[in-house]
């Protein structure tokens, strides 16, 4: 009898007993990945915040980056770099809900916010995958069709395909989801890196790019960055992806694994927001100081760097275009699925999704509408959606009967909502002024 009551109590800290089931045990997940070796048990224990990023540098990051770039010259780098910091602090805290709670986001808002709101919800971030899935299939078609000149409308289906072909890798572990998400944004990465270092950039330019500075006619395309760096869909899916990734055994491990979620984050976003600033400084570097053509779509964007840097240069270019396509379409149906199942206890067939999510990119291909001016006004409406996840996430994070002992800081909760407040009175201007005129 001492044994067994030995067993079922162990000291805590302080000296005071604590149930077992609150003790780590020697197999868990946590446990098992660290007894890997440092080296091999860190990159196991890193990927959710991977596939999250390639939300950060979808083709709608193209059309904002690339307009911005041309227009402005570096202007507006300091956009991109605010941006890519408050992304990075809000998916850390979608990280963190689901470590803390073992629940994902859109779960925690119709549990607590009640039915009503969880409806209004849910329709409103199934009208930001629309916008989202617009970026995604244009892009990607726009990819296939630079490099195979495949009419746009049929490589928009193809997309559909091969983002399937993504998806289902996922019904076979999380981890091989997780390295085909991050090999495609490695793709991007490396096809920026090579234009970057073929076209070169001012180094003058790039510091008086980084001092913020904002005027009207600038307010669009920053309202745009902002929309298409910081996406509401992945602060949902985020915490769907770290709520039972690895078991833990109490609050020690998981404020262990939570500092794992972080370096995760910093490391993902980190190279998400290089590529973004490339892409900004390639369009800066190649048509603005240079005198080449205007940059009026992607199109031209590419023809551009073929006739001024290369066709290296454009065939870079057009490869991490697709590459970006059609990983963040695998990525926005995932996320799809999450928030519907979250906000309304609901499933659909995945072809199903898609192809009412998709629906408004095949008649932007089909119509002929201009892609590149189709994805910078997605941008825009996804910055309208990220108030609608950002808010609750902030008011959940900031309930310790919700968080436990992973509840945060004051000072995290005031930036979280300095950005949520800042993001909304940026919108409101931008509506504003649009309408005003």
């Amino acid at each position: 009898m001492a044994g067994t009551q030995t067993a079922q109590t162990a000291p805590a800290a302080g000296g005071v007993a604590e149930p077992a089931a609150a003790i780590a045990p020697p197999d868990n997940d946590l446990r098992r990945l660290r007894s890997r070796g440092r080296a091999r048990g860190v990159a196991a224990l890193l990927g959710p915040a991977f596939v999250a990023a390639v939300a950060y540098v979808d083709p709608g990051n193209f059309g904002t980056n690339f307009t911005a770039g041309a227009r402005f010259g570096y202007a507006l780098a300091w956009a991109v770099v605010a941006a890519n910091l408050m992304a990075m602090l809000v998916q850390y805290l979608s990280a963190k809900t689901g470590v803390a709670t073992g629940q994902d986001l859109p779960e925690l808002c119709r549990e607590h916010f009640g039915p009503a709101a969880s409806l209004g919800l849910w329709v409103q971030a199934e009208l930001i995958a629309m916008a989202t899935d617009l970026a995604e299939f244009v892009g990607a078609a726009l990819g296939l069709n630079l490099l195979f000149h495949v009419p746009l409308f049929p490589a928009g289906l193809l997309t559909a395909v091969v983002a399937f072909g993504i998806l289902a890798l996922e019904q076979r572990g999380y981890r091989r989801f997780e390295l085909a998400i991050a090999g495609l944004l490695g793709i991007v990465f490396l096809g920026f890196a090579c234009d970057l270092a073929g076209v070169g950039a001012s180094p003058g330019g790039i510091a008086a790019g980084l001092v913020p500075g904002l005027g009207s006619d600038r307010l669009l395309l920053v309202s745009g960055i902002i929309g298409a760096t910081v996406m509401p869909h992945v602060i949902y899916l985020h915490s769907a992806l770290t709520k039972s990734r690895v078991s833990c055994g109490g609050d020690a491990e998981r404020r262990e694994l939570l500092r794992f979620q972080r370096l995760d984050v910093i490391v993902a976003l980190g190279a998400a927001g290089l590529i973004n600033l490339a892409m900004l400084f390639v369009a800066a570097s190649v048509f603005h100081h240079t005198g080449g053509p205007g940059v009026d779509s992607l199109e031209a964007a590419h023809a551009g760097m073929a006739r001024l840097v290369g066709g290296g240069a454009a065939l870079a270019f057009a490869v991490a275009l697709l590459a970006s396509g059609l990983s963040s379409s695998s990525v926005g149906t995932y996320a799809g699925q999450v928030v519907m199942q979250g906000f309304v206890r609901r499933r659909i067939p995945l072809w199903a999704r898609r192809g009412l999510t998709m629906l408004p990119a095949l008649i932007v291909l089909g119509l002929g509408l201009p892609a590149t001016d189709s994805l910078v006004i997605s941008q825009v409406v996804l910055s309208f959606g990220v108030p609608f996840a950002l808010v609750p996430l902030v008011l959940l994070t900031r309930r310790a009967d919700i968080m436990g002992r992973l509840v945060n800081r004051p000072v995290t909760t005031a930036a979280a909502g300095g950005i949520a407040l800042m993001i909304i009175v940026l919108n409101a201007y931008l509506l504003w002024t649009t309408f005003a005129g």
